[in-house]
This record gives C-alpha cells, structure tokens and sequence, in this order.
C-alpha cells in the first residue's frame, strides 16, 4: 500500500470513525422521557395505571421464586415493581430508547440487579423461562400470541391488562375502574392459568372417563356400573376438577393415567 502524509492518514482515520459511530443507533438522551399515545411497532404506548400494575401482581401471586415477563414492557413499571416484591423481572420491548429508558428507572429504583430489559420483538422471543407474564396488548396481539402461550408449562400464571385472549375465557377478572388512581378505561384486570392438556379416555377406578377439552373447560362422559354420567369440569394448571353424577372429583394426569380422588 502506497504511504500517505500523517496528517492525511489521522484525517481518514477520524472520517472513517466518524461513519462508525454514524452508523449505530443513537443512545436516548439522559433526558429522555417517553410520552403516552406514542407509536410503536405494533401498538401505541400507555402506560398502566400502577393501581393495576399492583393488582395484576397480587392475582399472580408475585414473589421471590419467580420469573415474571412482561410483554411491551414501555418504561418499565411492571418489571420494577415485580423486582421490587422480590422476583427476577424481565421487560420485552421494540423501542431501544424506552428499553434504556427502563433500564435507567430500575437502576434509579434500585432493582436493576433483578430487572433486565432487552430489545426484542415478541414473536421471536422465547417465554418458556417465565412463571408469570403480564402484558397490555391489543386482542390481535393476544391471539397471535395464544399458541405461543399455551404452549407453556401448565400452571404458568398470565395477566393482562384490559384485552382478552378471545374465547378463552379468563379465570379471574377484577374491574378497578373508578378507584383512586385509575381514571382511565384500562383498568381491568384478567387472569388465566395455562392449562394441561387432558383430553382423552382413561381406565380409572370410578369407571372409564372420556374428557374433552377446550382450553381450561372440560366436558365428556363417566361410564360406571353399566350407566354413563355427564362430566363437567375444568384443568387448574396442573389439576383436575370435575363432576359426574353428584359427586365431586379432583385429581391429576400423571404418567398418562388419570388419578382421580372424591372431593369433599
């Protein structure tokens, strides 16, 4: 390679620099503050309400054994508050200035040891670490993400901030309209437990079970001393609960075998 002159060499040397850094995304300002109605990738940002956020833990049942994720994080208040009760939180969010931003805010909090946020679209982004999510997504979001999630351990806790998962019903709902701090019309509350799939026929010492399923609901059939019952029921995560002829069964699916016990 020909030599050039030093002072010609340190001047390409800053002019390639130069279109470097050009090239990177900008980091936020220190200053930068996120501004409801925004746009986003897929949504606008609002922020929840934290009455809701708090409430949203509190149906999860939030505490230091968990892995709490919460989808869109936005500036991060559900995460920090996850972290703050103890959790290990992480936020999932398109926008990197409100990822730094939330970043910031934990640190400022004192949590950022327990709540991390990435950069990252949620349909390439792998939830199977999580025993809680919590999210604030409009329904077309939620059903493009249902497969997603009931694909998930069964008993993995969901909360979502106004917008259902379509026919699946949730568990529990909880309405905070009108309350202190919750002025606005998202502040609603919905609950679902990701549930086992238990649909099938089973030998069991009650008689042969047929259960169908359709996400937590269960329906089908108890045959029994000649005579087939009704069943109705729902699948908790993990356990079973059904009824057939007047009597209350709770049990368990393990090993492929249905274990069912007479309720009281």
């Amino acid at each position: 390679m020909k030599s050039v002159p030093a002072r010609l060499a340190a001047l390409l040397i800053a002019v390639c620099a130069s279109a470097a850094q050009a090239q990177q995304p900008a980091a936020p300002a220190a200053g930068y503050q996120p501004t409801p109605g925004q746009a986003g990738k897929d949504v606008i940002w609002l922020p929840t309400p934290q009455i809701v956020v708090d409430k949203m833990l509190e149906v999860a049942r939030v505490g230091p054994s968990d892995v709490v994720m919460d989808l869109g994080s936005g500036d991060g208040r559900t995460v920090i508050t996850a972290a703050r009760l103890g959790a290990r939180a992480m936020g999932i969010e398109y926008n990197p200035d409100m990822v730094e931003f939330a970043r910031r805010s934990a640190d400022a909090a004192g949590v950022g040891a327990r709540a991390s946020f990435v950069k990252a679209d949620l349909f390439e982004t792998s939830f199977a670490e999580a025993t809680v999510i919590t999210m604030f997504l409009l329904p077309r979001i939620n059903l493009d993400l249902r497969p997603k999630i009931l694909a998930l351990k069964p008993g993995t806790r969901i909360v979502s901030n106004t917008f259902t998962m379509g026919d699946w019903e949730p568990d529990t709902v909880i309405d905070l309209a009108g309350q202190p701090g919750c002025n606005s019309s998202y502040c609603r509350v919905l609950y679902w437990l990701v549930p086992r799939q238990v649909a099938g026929s089973y030998a069991t010492p009650q008689g042969q079970v047929v259960l169908r399923q359709e996400f937590q609901m269960l329906s089908g059939s108890l045959t029994t001393g000649g005579a087939m019952l009704d069943v109705k029921g729902r699948v908790s995560g993990e356990d079973i609960e059904i009824t057939a002829g007047g009597k209350r069964y709770r049990g368990l699916l393990k090993g492929g075998a249905l274990e069912l016990r007479e309720a009281g």
